[in-house]
């Protein structure tokens, strides 16, 4: 399976006032990290909206599994994989770690999307770019 890694150096603009990055940062981070994870396997989203007739990848779950703090000046790896392929969604894996230690799992279900007349639907993910993630 097809592993992205992106650093990440906390930032005091991050942190809550107890000084521990304030939640929603993470989602922002892992979303970026699912798009960096198919700009590794090749495929960004310039050239998925160019070559494909789908609409994007929403987020249609997501969850996190917090177990330390992150705080101001430290420097994260954030891990990301996608775990489960579904006909059209598929499920990724986050794991934000401080050196081996992990303190963040982050959860995301997407669902491969298209136009369909005014309404947007999941549509199966074709079998080239799955293809790229194994």
């Amino acid at each position: 399976m097809l592993t992205s890694r992106r650093t990440i150096r906390i930032e005091w603009g991050d942190c809550d006032g107890a000084g521990i990055v304030y939640y929603p940062r993470y989602f922002e981070w892992f979303d970026a990290c699912t798009h960096g994870l198919f700009e590794a396997a090749g495929l960004p989203m310039t050239r998925l909206l160019g070559e494909y007739s789908f609409v994007g990848i929403p987020m249609v779950d997501t969850r996190a599994r917090f177990h330390r703090p992150s705080t101001f000046g430290d420097e994260v790896t954030i891990e990301s994989t996608i775990v489960r392929w579904g006909r059209s969604s598929f499920d990724v894996q986050h794991r934000l770690l401080n050196g081996s230690e992990l303190l963040v799992e982050g959860f995301e279900t997407r669902v491969w999307t298209v136009r369909d007349g005014e309404r947007l639907k999941g549509a199966p993910v074709p079998d080239d770019v799955r293809g790229r993630f194994l």
